[in-house]
């Protein structure tokens, strides 16, 4: 069976340690929710038949949407390859401020912003997304005299997933995001990382910081008393080691490849949460 895998790149993607987030997956569970899918690297080697995707990031989520969508898959194609035709920075950075007039932006088709955000992503400085207090994204050009925006192969396997499963694409809260989750349901929090510095998780307007790290916590609490199956990925700090200090913290290695500064790029360590064990992990 062939896997899709993310089309656009995102910090803090997860491909680099599926093997571990696989390794400590439950065996089996009923619908899956991943409340910020990013790139949707663990959502795609997994391919649950039934999922509840979510990111607050409207601009990703609309890019979901028109994946699954026929026409708008197949419009949302014509504008990358146009975007990959036309580009050059001066190019780059009008499709970058045409976020700056809201009124007109917002009038946008859905299929031209589908492909303007993945565009922006492909062409800007390092694939970082990041956004200002007014929700303008405001990366760099990436000084790339080429851009290859898309393999039309793996956004074909993506279209397919989405449409021949039962996935439901949403973009709220995260909290919002697991309602409905259910015992034997199966969570994977991926959030913006917590840091005992600083960081970066401008991925909205609003970051996420220590306080949404807590109320983070109370939701995977409260999930685990629903009998839902929850996992959660962060950086291994001082503040999420207290959090989350009654459950299964696990540590491990990653590289981190976005950085504004090549020297804080490298290995880090990081941690995979659970409030359940199986057979898989006793061998750790």
């Amino acid at each position: 069976m062939l896997k899709g895998k993310p089309f656009v790149k995102w910090a803090g993607g997860k491909r680099q340690i599926i093997d571990k987030l696989k390794e400590y997956a439950p065996d089996t569970f009923n619908t899956y929710y991943e409340p910020f899918v990013g790139g949707g690297a663990f959502l795609f080697e997994l391919s649950p038949k039934n999922a509840v995707i979510n990111d607050y990031n409207k601009e990703l989520m609309n890019v979901y949407e028109c994946i699954k969508g026929a026409n708008k898959f197949d419009k949302m194609c014509k504008e990358l390859n146009h975007h990959e035709t036309e580009h050059s920075e001066d190019y780059y950075y009008r499709i970058r401020n045409m976020d700056r007039d809201k009124k007109r932006f917002n009038r946008i088709a859905d299929y031209k912003r589908a492909a303007r955000t993945i565009y922006l992503n492909k062409a800007c400085f390092n694939g970082l997304y990041r956004v200002n207090s007014k929700n303008e994204f405001n990366v760099p050009f990436g000084k790339k005299s080429k851009v290859n925006t898309y393999e039309g192969q793996n956004l074909g396997i993506v279209c397919g997933y989405l449409n021949y499963n039962n996935i439901r694409i949403l973009s709220t809260d995260f909290e919002e995001a697991v309602k409905d989750a259910k015992k034997g349901d199966f969570i994977y929090f991926d959030p913006p990382y917590d840091s005992d510095t600083s960081t970066f998780n401008s991925y909205t307007e609003e970051g996420f910081g220590k306080e949404e790290q807590k109320r983070l916590a109370k939701v995977f609490k409260e999930l685990d008393k629903r009998g839902c199956y929850v996992m959660l990925s962060n950086h291994n700090t001082k503040l999420v080691n207290e959090l989350y200090k009654e459950f299964n913290v696990y540590v491990i290695e990653a590289k981190r490849n976005i950085n504004s500064n090549g020297k804080k790029r490298g290995k880090v360590e990081e941690v995979i949460i659970t409030n359940y064990k199986n057979d898989r992990t006793f061998n750790n």
